[in-house]
């Protein structure tokens, strides 16, 4: 997605229907009409947009079902961390710059299970990825999302509540910003929620547990060549 790893690092009005354009942009250059979603952390808003865009007849892809990992699906159980809510501030272009790979490290530790902290490798490889390019200057650009959630909470959630297509949910219980407490309000407001709890990961499910989370999702998929066949 734009302003992430590799991509164009200077826009200043990246959005979360941007986010979904581009989504839609490459199926279609692609020849992809009918697909399923797996989405984590702002792919999970960016995939509700797709969604309601279905809901209101607007999509240019076939969604045929949503698959969503850790991510603030629900604005009014979302837990921002502390450095989360100061990037959205206005001293968030400041703070971006003295973002250390030290302090980097400590906060993806804080968001990972205990059982499975995060390896060299993955600070190493995202920490990269978030800032090179001048990747910093975007930190306070994209965390607008959570904003954006609260702004369009009846647009993406209404999708949820009166759901069209298959909905799953497969959650890292121990994220301390999505992560029981996320799945809980799934389980209130998504009509015979499907969710798989993984009580011992946290925010990076697919990369603490990615065996326990193909699993979940090939059993959901399974499930679901009845309903699309």
């Amino acid at each position: 997605m734009l302003g992430f790893g590799r991509s164009d690092k200077t826009r200043r009005d990246i959005t979360v229907s941007l986010q979904a354009d581009i989504i839609e942009r490459l199926a279609m250059d692609l020849g992809i009409t009918r697909a399923h979603i797996l989405a984590h952390d702002l792919g999970d808003t960016v995939a509700q947009e797709l969604l309601a865009r279905q809901y209101d007849g607007s999509a240019k892809v076939e969604w045929l079902s949503c698959v969503f990992l850790n991510g603030g699906i629900f604005p009014e159980a979302h837990k921002p961390r502390r450095v989360q809510k100061l990037l959205a501030s206005p001293i968030g272009p400041l703070l971006a710059q003295l973002i250390s790979k030290r302090s980097y490290h400590n906060t993806m530790t804080g968001i990972f299970g205990p059982k499975y902290p995060p390896s060299d490798a993955f600070i190493d490889g995202t920490w990269a990825l978030a800032t090179g390019n001048n990747g910093k200057s975007m930190f306070p650009v994209l965390i607008r999302y959570m904003q954006e959630r609260r702004d369009n909470r009846s647009r993406w959630i209404g999708p949820l509540e009166q759901p069209k297509i298959p909905l799953k949910l497969i959650n890292g219980v121990l994220d301390p910003i999505s992560g029981g407490h996320m799945a809980m309000r799934f389980r209130e407001l998504v009509p015979n929620a499907d969710i798989t709890l993984l009580d011992d990961a946290g925010h990076y499910p697919h990369v603490e547990k990615p065996v326990a989370v193909i699993e979940a999702f090939e059993v959901f998929h399974q499930g679901l060549r009845t309903i699309i066949d």
